[in-house]
C-alpha cells in the first residue's frame, strides 16, 4: 500500500485547528521502481518540435502502468539528450505512482481528438448544457493508493494552437464568455480514489482545472507547484477538491494560476474535513470554497497560508442557484497583500449560475484568527437574505499600513475578537457588529512572502 501518513502539524497548531483532515499526514515517499521509460523526444523547456507532433509516447506510457505491479512506480526518465514526452489520456491503476522525473517534462497533446470522448466532442465550444467532451491528460478513477509524483513537469499547454486549428484551449474559454462551455481537457481527474497522492511535482499551463478530487477519502497534496499566467488562462483553476470529497491536506505547496488557487467545492456529497497548510499563491483568484455549496461545505482549516497578488485573498463563494450551508472554518495565521479584494464572503457571486434561486447560501461559525492585510482593497460580508446570513468572527483581523479599504456588509453578523481588529465596518443593511475596532501591533508577514521557486 502507498499510503504511509505521520503527524504533520505541531501539537499547539493541531490544538487550534481541530477537526480537520483526520488523517495522520506525513510527507510522502517515492516508491520503489516497476519499469523506467526513457525519452524519446527533445524540448528546450517550452515546447517540442513541429516535427515530434505526432509522435505520442501514449500507448507505451499506459503499458507500462497497466503491466506495474501494486506499491511500485512507473518512471518517466531523461534518455541522453531527450528529455520529453507526449501524450493523450493516460489512466492511473490502484496503488501504482507516476513519476515523471527531474528533468522530464511530460506533454499533453495538442490534437482535440486525440482527447475526445466522441468523435469531434473535444476542442470547440458546446451549447449542450452540462457535456463534458474531452478526456482529462490523466484519469484517476477508483485507483485507490496511486500517485503522481517527481520533480518533473507536467505540460497542459494551453495557450497553444490546437492542430489543425488557429486557436487555443484558452481562446475557446475566451469564446465561451458569449454562451456556451469550452470543451478542452483538465490535466488530472481523480475520481472515488483514496489515499490518492501529489507529491513535489510541477504542472503548468492546463487547458482548464489542473487539479479535480471528487468522491474519494484522502487526498495528499505536497510540495506541488502550479505555474500558469495570470490572464488569458480562464478557468484554470489549481486544486478543486470538492463532490463528496473528504479528508484532504494540501501542504508545502506553490500555486499561480488564471483562476481559483485553491477552490473547494460543495458539490453533491459536500466537502468536509480538508487541511490547507503551509502553502504559498501568487496571482489567482485566491483560497476559494464556492461557488458550489449546494452539498454542504465544513471542517475546514486554513494555515500558514501566504496570498501574494492574487485577484482575491479569503473567499467564500456562492449565490441562490447553488448554494447551501458553509460552517466550521477557520482561517488561522494568514497574509494577504495587494490583493483588490483580500477577504470577500459573498452570497451575490454573479459568474456561475443566477443569483436568486432555490437553493439560497448561508454561511455561518467563520473564523479569521490573525489575518494581515497590505495594499489596500475591498473587504465583503454579503449575506443572501434576512434568513441566509453571514456569522463570521474576525479575532486578531489587522489591515497593516494607511491603504484604502472600502466595505460591504449586507445581511451579516460579525463579532470583533478576542484579539485586536482593526477593520471599521460601516452601519451595513440588517447586519450586527459586535466588539470595538482596536489597532495592535501583528506579527511580521516579511517571511511569508517568498518568490515563486524555479
Amino acid at each position: 500500500m502507498m499510503r504511509r501518513f505521520s503527524l504533520l502539524l505541531a501539537a499547539p497548531l493541531a490544538l487550534t485547528l481541530a477537526a480537520q483532515d483526520t488523517r495522520t499526514v506525513s510527507e510522502p515517499i517515492f516508491p520503489p521502481t516497476c519499469t523506467r521509460v526513457d525519452a524519446r523526444l527533445h524540448t528546450d523547456s517550452k515546447t517540442l518540435l513541429p516535427v515530434d507532433e505526432g509522435k505520442l509516447d501514449t500507448a507505451r506510457i499506459q503499458k507500462a502502468i497497466d503491466k506495474c505491479g501494486k506499491g511500485r512506480a512507473v518512471v518517466l526518465h531523461v534518455d541522453e539528450s531527450n528529455n520529453a514526452f507526449l501524450s493523450g489520456p493516460l489512466v492511473l491503476k490502484p496503488d501504482v505512482a507516476l513519476i515523471v522525473d527531474l528533468g522530464v517534462t511530460l506533454f499533453a497533446s495538442r490534437d482535440p481528438a486525440v482527447f475526445a470522448v466522441s468523435p469531434g466532442s473535444c476542442g470547440l465550444v458546446s451549447h449542450t448544457p452540462g457535456s463534458r467532451g474531452c478526456k482529462p491528460l490523466i484519469a484517476v478513477d477508483h485507483a485507490p493508493d496511486s500517485a503522481v509524483m517527481g520533480d518533473g513537469v507536467i505540460d497542459g499547454r494551453g495557450g497553444e494552437k490546437m492542430l489543425g486549428s488557429q486557436s487555443s484551449w484558452w481562446d475557446l474559454a475566451e469564446q465561451a464568455r458569449a454562451g456556451g462551455s469550452q470543451q478542452v481537457p483538465r490535466l488530472i481527474v481523480a475520481t472515488d480514489s483514496d489515499d490518492f497522492t501529489l507529491y513535489r511535482i510541477t504542472l503548468k499551463n492546463s487547458p482548464n482545472f489542473h487539479v479535480v478530487y471528487n468522491g474519494g477519502n484522502g487526498f495528499t497534496v505536497w510540495g506541488l507547484k502550479i505555474d500558469t499566467p495570470q490572464r488569458g488562462a480562464r478557468n484554470t483553476d489549481g486544486v478543486d477538491p470538492g463532490d463528496g470529497a473528504r479528508n484532504v491536506t494540501i501542504t508545502e505547496s506553490y500555486i499561480r494560476a488564471g483562476d481559483d488557487n485553491v477552490a473547494i467545492k460543495g458539490g453533491q456529497g459536500g466537502a468536509t474535513n480538508m487541511t490547507i497548510s503551509h502553502d504559498h499563491f501568487y496571482w489567482g483568484h485566491g483560497m476559494s470554497i464556492g461557488s458550489e455549496t449546494f452539498g454542504g461545505v465544513s471542517k475546514i482549516r486554513v494555515s500558514d497560508l501566504s496570498l501574494d497578488g492574487a485577484d482575491n485573498g479569503i473567499r467564500i463563494k456562492s449565490n441562490g442557484s447553488r448554494g447551501g450551508l458553509t460552517e466550521d472554518v477557520v482561517y488561522d495565521d494568514v497574509c494577504i497583500r495587494n490583493s483588490p479584494n483580500p477577504i470577500t464572503l459573498d452570497a451575490g457571486y454573479t459568474a456561475a449560475g443566477t443569483v436568486t434561486g432555490n437553493s439560497p447560501p448561508t454561511m455561518r461559525e467563520i473564523t479569521l484568527r490573525k489575518v494581515r492585510i497590505s495594499g489596500g482593497g475591498k473587504v465583503t460580508f454579503n449575506g443572501y437574505d434576512s434568513t441566509h446570513r453571514i456569522a463570521a468572527t474576525l479575532d486578531g483581523v489587522q489591515l497593516t499600513d494607511d491603504e484604502q479599504y472600502s466595505y460591504v456588509l449586507n445581511h451579516a453578523d460579525l463579532t470583533l475578537g478576542p484579539g485586536p481588529t482593526n477593520l471599521q465596518f460601516p452601519p451595513g443593511e440588517d447586519s450586527t457588529v459586535q466588539g470595538t475596532p482596536a489597532e495592535a501591533t501583528p506579527p511580521s508577514c516579511d517571511d511569508k512572502f517568498v518568490p515563486f521557486p524555479q
